[in-house]
């Protein structure tokens, strides 16, 4: 008989999950398998046989998409209140994660913005940000975001992976399925987000934290042998923990 958790696993690699709101070259390639800390610089050059995507192979030099919740961006309107003015979070660790790449590396950021961005203006904002910054904008529709972050992610992942287990059900015990369902809705928008800028056969991709730990089902099931990371900035509880939660 399957355990609960992987018919879950198989609802969302069959994308039969409800759904919540509208919402080659040469030279050096990275490893498909980390197996030294330190700077990436062994490199192989096994071609890796991947599906294609939309994106045509043309880049000319190693890139690695970093997936995170927020951008390395600070975003303001400007004092007209006619557009945006943006700028880079120096004190993001995202943006520092680059002082551990090669040079010349093309580093690519998928995530959302601190800011609420006007449905009008999501086109624009995204082209700026694109040309000006190699960001691409997740733009979250409130209702997702109110249950990916503020409810799954907060109420049930963090004190999960922190060993703060409620004891009641008047302290946020009692597990709510849309706030799971809002969580895997807002992992599939940055799906789309990566897919539209990927090149599976020659990028990798980065992901972080526990905000995004059902991104990697999404790609892989696009992208069967995408090269990809996970890095969790938080500790994993042990499976004793774990198991308590119900998907």
């Amino acid at each position: 008989m399957m355990s609960r958790s992987y018919t879950n696993l198989l609802d969302l690699a069959s994308g039969n999950f409800p759904a919540i709101g509208g919402g080659g070259r040469g030279g050096k390639r990275l490893p498909r398998v980390m197996t030294v800390p330190g700077i990436v610089s062994e490199l192989d050059d096994e071609q890796a046989n991947s599906v294609s995507s939309d994106v045509p192979s043309s880049v000319a030099q190693d890139r690695i998409i970093i997936v995170a919740n927020q951008l390395p961006v600070k975003a303001r309107r400007r004092p007209d209140g006619r557009g945006w003015s943006f700028s880079w979070d120096e004190e993001s660790l995202l943006l520092q994660l680059k002082d551990g790449l090669p040079d010349d590396m093309e580093v690519i950021y998928v995530g959302c913005l601190r800011a609420d961005v006007e449905p009008g203006e999501q086109d624009d904002v995204s082209q700026a940000l694109l040309d000006r910054f190699k960001c691409v904008p997740a733009f979250l529709p409130n209702d997702i975001f109110a249950k990916f972050y503020h409810g799954f992610c907060k109420q049930q992942l963090w004190p999960l992976f922190h060993y703060m287990l409620p004891f009641s059900a008047d302290h946020g015990g009692r597990f709510d399925r849309s706030l799971w369902e809002g969580y895997v809705a807002a992992n599939n928008i940055f799906s789309q987000k990566v897919i539209e800028v990927i090149n599976p056969e020659d990028d990798f991709v980065w992901i972080h934290d526990y905000h995004l730990m059902v991104l990697p089902t999404f790609l892989r099931r696009r992208f069967n042998r995408l090269r990809m990371g996970f890095f969790l900035h938080s500790p994993f509880p042990s499976s004793e923990i774990y198991r308590t939660l119900p998907v």
